[in-house]
This record gives structure tokens, C-alpha cells and sequence, in this order.
């Protein structure tokens, strides 16, 4: 059965960009398999989610999808038309092939021959692996060690700026190739987990930051955490709780994009004082007693 890719996001067809990565993260946390442990159906739906998302993220797939359906990726990205119905006998098709894997022959320049003398070549399937990181390591960029099924041990680095749904290829370090064929690729699907201080808004962060109502009223000076180290930042007269002040370029680092920063928002939380003495109460009716006065 044709699976509707939009339907598994939860998308319309008309959905933006922006739209389709919402629409990924909700989905993805919802089906992640660490938070559906022993449930084969999550996984599943995991996978479906993060198809749809590779096909609806990228624009030239997305426009196939649309146009062809289930189809898509059975259709010639060069002139739009497929194999089905195409009048193409076999010689044609081995002279794709060929094209498609390196040219014709035996193995040359990183090319092989998919019709050589080891039989029909086969490249390997890509292989897809959910990983898991902190909002700290996605700052700074990490490693993960995965032993791969032949007992092999690969080091594969994630990079700073990784977002929920990043993938990182590792080439060569898929499923294996047949008949001479290449191995297909690995990618790593990468998640960030969730941070008891900071909330991430794609490159910007917010943190809540808590300002007694005396600064709040006459302004002031407050410590505010970051990811690095904690700074100064000035509160204007007259701020609100829940106010959100801008702190830029103290946010994540950009996905690929060297020393280029996102912003940090300190959301104004108000702290009222719970325990006044009777000359601090006094003190405070007066001053509630002069604004009703005004």
C-alpha cells in the first residue's frame, strides 16, 4: 500500500518547510524508540516518520513525490520519466545501470561493472541508526563509538549545530554490496535530548532567568546562564514577567557554519518576597497606596 507522507507527518500539502520540521520533531519524540521500549510498532511508525521527512525536507524530492506519487523514486531525476510503459528493452536498461554505477566495464575509477563477471551487481542498502545526544554535546559537537556487526569499532563524529532529524552519513559503512558492488552508506539520525535549563528554538535558546520586582521596577543588573559561562545583562525599568531580552549570539552554533551563533532569550521570571516584617509591610502599603493615589 502507497504510503502518504504528508498523512504520516500530519502535514497538509501545502505545508512550508518549517512546517514539515515541527511536524518531524513532534512526531520523531513521540515514536522514538527510547520511548517506546519493547514496542515494534513504534519502531516501525518511528521509521515511517523519518522516511517521510527525508522525502518532504528536500525540495527536488518533495516536488517528485507530488507529482508521482509512491512512484517518486523509481522516476528518472534527469527527464521526469520512468521505466514502467517506456518502450525500454534490456539493452537500455544495462546502459543506465551502467551509467548509474560508474560507467561501463570492470571496476575503474570507483566505478564497477553492474553486469560483470561476478553476476549481477548489487550495491549494498544505506542503513539508517537513531543516536541520541545532549543539548550540551550538540554545543560542542561529539563522537560516538559503534561496534558494527563484524566486531568492527568506527568513530563517527556529530557535528556542532546538530538539530533533531540531523543526519550524519558515514560512507561506505552500510549494508554490503553484491558482485563487486559498493557498500551503501550509514547514516546517523541524530536527537537531541531535552535540557533542564535551556529550551531550543532551532539555532536560538531560552532560559528562564528570575529578577526580585524591585530590579523589575527600577532596573538593575542580573547574572544570566549560557552555555559557556554565565553574564551580565541589564533590566530595564518597568519589565514584566515574562518578558523575553535578547542576548545575541549566545545561542547554538550554526549547523556547518563556522563561528556563526543563534541568539539567547532571558525570559523574565518576577520573584515576589514571601516574609515582610512589619516596618517592610508598612513600608510597601505606602508605596501600593501612593499609585492607587494617582
Amino acid at each position: 500500500m502507497a504510503r502518504d507522507y504528508y498523512k504520516i507527518l500530519g502535514v497538509d500539502r501545502s505545508a512550508t518547510l518549517d512546517d514539515i520540521k515541527k511536524a518531524y520533531r513532534k512526531q520523531a519524540k513521540k515514536y522514538h524508540p527510547d520511548a517506546n521500549p519493547n514496542n515494534p510498532q513504534a519502531e516501525a511508525r518511528f521509521k515511517e516518520v523519518n522516511e517521510a521527512y527525508e522525502v518532504l525536507s528536500d525540495e527536488a524530492k518533495r516536488q517528485r513525490y507530488d507529482r508521482f506519487g509512491s512512484q517518486w523514486d523509481q522516476v528518472s531525476q534527469s527527464d521526469g520519466s520512468g521505466f514502467s510503459g517506456s518502450g525500454m528493452d534490456f539493452d537500455d536498461l544495462q546502459e543506465i545501470l551502467r551509467q548509474a554505477f560508474g560507467g561501463a566495464g570492470r571496476r575503474r575509477s570507483g566505478g564497477f561493472d553492474p553486469f560483470g563477471e561476478a553476476g549481477f551487481a548489487i550495491p549494498g542498502q544505506d542503513i539508517e541508526q537513531t543516536v541520541e545526544i545532549s543539548l550540551r554535546e550538540a554545543y560542542e559537537g561529539t563522537q560516538r563509538l559503534l561496534t558494527k556487526a563484524d566486531g568492527r569499532q568506527i568513530t563517527v563524529s556529530i557535528p556542532k549545530g546538530a538539530q533533531d532529524g540531523t543526519r550524519v552519513r558515514v560512507p561506505g559503512e552500510g549494508g554490503p554490496g553484491s558482485g563487486g558492488a559498493p557498500n551503501g552508506d550509514l547514516y546517523l539520525v541524530v536527537q537531541v535530548a531535552e535540557d533542564p535549563r535551556f529550551e531550543r528554538d532551532g539555532d536560538d535558546l531560552i532560559v528562564n532567568v528570575e529578577v526580585d520586582v524591585f530590579t523589575a521596577m527600577l532596573g538593575g543588573e542580573v547574572d544570566v546562564p549560557t552555555m559557556t559561562r554565565p553574564v551580565k545583562m541589564k533590566i530595564p525599568a518597568g519589565t514584566q514577567g515574562g518578558r523575553k531580552l535578547r542576548l545575541a549570539g549566545k545561542g547554538m552554533p550554526k549547523l556547518r557554519q563556522t563561528d556563526q551563533y543563534g541568539n539567547l532569550y532571558a525570559r523574565v521570571v518576577l520573584t515576589i518576597p514571601t516574609h515582610l516584617n512589619n516596618e517592610q509591610r508598612a513600608l510597601v502599603e505606602r508605596l501600593r497606596d501612593s499609585f492607587r493615589r494617582r
